[in-house]
């Protein structure tokens, strides 16, 4: 039998949190500059965005960089977002000029999508397009570079050629160019996952850090835990419980991770609860798929329209914004200059 929401009397109905999560350390900085400079030897963009958060994903200091370039539009790790959400987004993105594939980087049917778009491309001018010049663009941990691995494997027959991590980060500069096809000649070039210097809103930052785009480290993760456990509640169905082996859903983050250090054994010596590795856990099972294939955007024609009205792709930084954003940026290049020469 479902457990349902009116039986459990959940009762939170919003998720208020002030505070925003930064994280714009150096190599990103560098990484824009990189583009900028060979923007104008590419001859299509592959923006990569994901698919568990379709409109959290969107950079919008990258629909800046990418402005008219012809452009494809991938949503990736779609194994772990809901197939239903496919046409409301693609509906979405076509009103706003957009053109859209979903990918899952393992499987080669779907990777195939974005290969054919480039095909055609190829061919349709072979004189303009003797060889075509993909640049790969996104956010930390999109699947970036899974997607070019993909691309190699399915074109090429060849194995990896770019580095690839469950961490944010992995990519830090621009790799040279990557055979994908032989006829006609395709090359990618990878680039850095690039966040957005200021995310202005905080509950966009939670979801960004929650699907791994910014580090444990830099986010709270009991907040991360605690709005994932508000989210979970909202879905049809709670079934989480089921998942975690606890005895039912709570709306309290503190009642989950005592119930769930006890049924994993997080417990510290004298039967403490190891807050941290029960966290981990929670935050893993739910990224790693255990809790079924979610999405946290609302994608109802009205979110939509408001997310973008309200989003900073419709409006520049502010100054106070842009000093924010400055500032900001200036305090995560100095700590991690200071991690790198083992100060911190």
């Amino acid at each position: 039998m479902t457990t349902t929401k009116s039986v459990l009397n959940l009762t939170r109905t919003a998720f208020v949190h002030e505070k925003t999560i930064n994280w714009f350390p150096g190599h990103m900085a560098k990484g824009i500059k990189q583009m900028q400079d060979q923007l104008r030897s590419v001859d299509l963009v592959v923006e990569t965005r994901d698919a568990r958060i379709p409109l959290s994903s969107i950079n919008p200091q990258l629909e800046q960089i990418i402005g008219s370039k012809s452009r494809l539009v991938v949503y990736n790790k779609a194994d772990l977002a809901p197939p239903e959400i496919e046409q409301a987004v693609q509906r979405e993105m076509t009103k706003r000029k957009q053109r859209v594939v979903f990918t899952d980087a393992n499987a080669a049917n779907s990777i195939k999508r974005i290969m054919n778009v480039a095909v055609d491309i190829a061919k349709s001018d072979p004189v303009k397009y003797p060889e075509l010049s993909v640049m790969v663009v996104g956010m930390p941990n999109v699947g970036k570079s899974s997607i070019i691995n993909a691309l190699r494997r399915v074109g090429v027959g060849r194995g990896k050629a770019a580095s690839t991590g469950a961490k944010p980060g992995v990519t830090r500069a621009m790799s040279s160019k990557i055979k994908v096809l032989q006829s006609p000649p395709i090359y990618l070039v990878d680039t850095p996952g690039v966040m957005m210097p200021h995310i202005p809103d905080p509950i966009t930052a939670i979801k960004v850090a929650l699907t791994g785009g910014i580090k444990d480290n830099i986010a709270d993760e009991s907040i991360l835990a605690d709005y994932l456990l508000f989210r979970l509640n909202r879905f049809p169905s709670v079934e989480y419980h089921k998942v975690l082996g606890i005895k039912e859903p709570t709306d309290d983050i503190g009642e989950l991770i005592e119930q769930l250090s006890k049924k994993i054994g997080a417990l510290r010596q004298g039967g403490e609860v190891d807050a941290d590795k029960t966290l981990h856990y929670f935050l893993r099972s739910y990224r790693n798929g255990g809790f079924g294939r979610l999405c946290l955007d609302d994608l109802d024609e009205e979110s939509v329209d408001a997310f973008f009205k309200n989003s900073v792709l419709n409006r520049p930084l502010s100054k106070n914004q842009d000093k924010k954003a400055k500032r900001a940026a200036q305090r995560q290049r100095s700590l991690e200059k200071a991690r790198s020469k083992n100060l911190l």
